[in-house]
């Protein structure tokens, strides 16, 4: 297929697939015409690829990943997976952690300023001449 139907199908720009293709997660071959053709699988990785940025992966990140979905008998390239996955769900969880602290922080100026906007609500307002 070409790259508009694998586009159609998946639901990803043809601009963010030809990213993919550059970035070494997917791969297709070319018509004489230079034209790119997909085959049906690319359409079951495309969403794979999909669900791992979603999940805050990079693209560096999914082509170390990718190789244990391609070669899933290979103990070593499991491993490797594996272990890049868990790195990153770490990531993530720091990530998380320090998220909640800024909205903590937050919190407590909003709490400032909302105590401050009533005070201010029940002076009388200072008339100008």
């Amino acid at each position: 297929m070409r790259i508009g139907e694998l586009s159609q199908r998946t639901g990803v720009s043809s601009r963010s697939l030809r990213y993919y293709e550059e970035q070494g997660l997917l791969t297709s071959t070319r018509s004489e015409a230079g034209q790119r053709h997909y085959s049906d699988a690319e359409v079951e990785r495309v969403s794979l690829i999909r669900q791992l940025f979603e999940a805050g992966l990079s693209s560096r990140v999914i082509a170390s990943v990718l190789p244990c979905v391609e070669t899933p008998g290979d103990l070593a390239v499991v491993e490797e997976a594996f272990v890049t996955m868990n790195r990153e769900r770490d990531r993530i969880d720091a990530e998380i952690a320090r998220l909640v602290e800024a909205r903590g922080a937050l919190d407590v100026v909003i709490e400032a300023n909302d105590r401050h906007r009533k005070v201010l609500a029940a002076e009388p307002v200072a008339r100008s001449a």
